[in-house]
């Protein structure tokens, strides 16, 4: 008798406060017998240290290494991860890929999905976005009543950026990393400096809110983000 296939799952997993793990993200992870997560070369795994303290000693792991340079194109590595994958779930052996935020919003699990989905079972399941979790953490609405909210990577050329910020209501800028310096240059051009807002790792115990005119371009992370909240409305 043929096994049936074992389900994948897109497991979002949060901004890295472990309570914010929503149950059933938990129950999944607790309960696979396979787990994949995304880790830099040097084997560092952000994702895996979230939920660390859940993992179990008998579930096996599939770390799922990824170049994070602009020089080098992550598809083959995302190849090699989706084989490995296919293995297990053939088995009969259902699969959780950790995703940090929410796996459908810029997530690595976006990548696997659409080599696997059409082949395999799969499920998602949504966690909180940074966007979201930052909001929280600065305190501040994001939108008011119709007001327009866009999500921008910060890679994006000066050009398209400055277009895009100059026409929305409220932005969040994920992806700063390098290209800080770049977007607060946009940002003092257009006016937006003074609403705009800066936080790092959020809701992790390294957390940082740092008024955005004192932030150091050269110490500016990869998991930073400038929120531009809506202006408030005559109450």
């Amino acid at each position: 008798m043929t096994a049936l296939p074992g389900r994948l799952y897109g497991l979002g997993i949060g901004p890295g406060d472990p309570e914010l793990l929503t149950l059933k993200a938990h129950r999944i992870l607790t309960s696979v017998p396979v787990i994949a997560y995304p880790t830099a070369e040097n084997g560092n795994s952000i994702a895996r240290a979230f939920v660390a303290d859940f993992i179990l000693p008998h579930q096996i792991e599939i770390p799922i290494t990824l170049p994070f340079s602009v020089e080098r194109s992550a598809q083959p590595y995302y190849d090699i991860a989706a084989a490995k994958i296919a293995e297990h779930l053939q088995a009969g052996r259902d699969v959780a890929v950790l995703c940090e935020g929410e796996p459908m919003l810029y997530g690595t699990f976006i990548y696997l999905f659409n080599r696997l989905s059409q082949q395999f079972p799969t499920e998602i399941v949504p966690g909180i976005s940074s966007t979201m979790a930052s909001a929280a953490m600065l305190g501040v609405p994001i939108t008011y009543r119709n007001d327009v909210l866009t999500i921008m990577p910060a890679t994006l050329a000066v050009e398209t950026l400055r277009d895009r910020l100059a026409v929305t209501d409220a932005a969040v800028i994920i992806k700063l990393g390098r290209h800080f310096a770049k977007v607060r240059q946009i940002l003092d051009e257009l006016g937006l400096l003074h609403r705009a807002l800066y936080i790092e790792r959020a809701t992790q115990p390294n957390q940082q809110i740092i008024p955005i005119t004192q932030v150091e371009p050269a110490a500016v992370p990869y998991w930073a983000l400038i929120l531009i909240p809506s202006q408030s409305p005559a109450q």
